[in-house]
């Protein structure tokens, strides 16, 4: 049984053209260009589009009745693990190669790390993002990942919580939730920036 259609679920050109918007700051912020020193923000486009578009195709299958939480991890890993496993498979080589035994053994806690989606807290436990040495880190770039995998596996059950719950009391537990995350974002930009941003 297909989906019926759903705007919500159908191609976004507008959201093709927001990700576009955001990509270019965060490439020209790699490259090191002194004007894009906040080009990292985004990043943070990048996970509004993706909540944006994961809560919409969860709330147009609960709707219809189609949701299922075992499909919907299902199609996740169909979509990221293979890519995943390929930029693991290729920077193995190239540490081995290029990385100094103290950087190659950091390298083999995120080969860990990463299929675990857990390498932002490896990251944030152990570096920080903007370190002198960060291009010694090949997996680095995962910690986004890490956050938006995190994301797939407790937002949708959150969800399911709160439709349970009624639609009043789903938006108010939305609510709390994004100014509890508001809160400890502001509290961590004040005291511990690496932290806030991983």
């Amino acid at each position: 049984m297909g989906i019926p259609h759903n705007p919500a679920l159908g191609y976004r050109p507008e959201i093709d053209g927001l990700r576009a918007l955001a990509v270019g700051p965060v490439i020209l912020f790699h490259a090191g260009l002194p004007l894009f020193s906040g080009g990292f923000v985004g990043v943070d486009i990048f996970f509004v589009i993706s909540g944006y578009l994961i809560t919409s195709i969860i709330l147009a299958e609960k709707i219809n009745g189609t949701f299922s939480l075992i499909n919907f991890y299902e199609r996740r890993a169909r979509r990221i693990l293979p890519a995943l496993f390929v930029v693991m498979l290729v920077c193995l080589p190239v540490a081995w190669l290029t990385l100094d035994p103290p950087d190659l053994k950091y390298f083999a806690k995120s080969l860990v790390a990463v299929p675990m989606f857990s390498s932002n807290v490896l990251f944030w436990l152990e570096s920080g993002y903007f370190d002198a040495t960060a291009e010694l880190k090949p997996l680095l770039h995962t910690w986004t990942l890490a956050v938006e995998e995190q994301y797939y596996l407790f937002f949708p059950l959150l969800l399911m919580l709160g439709w349970r719950m009624g639609r009043p009391r789903l938006v108010i537990l939305l609510t709390l939730i994004a100014l509890v995350s508001l809160a400890l974002s502001q509290l961590g930009a004040r005291n511990d920036a690496s932290s806030t941003f991983y």
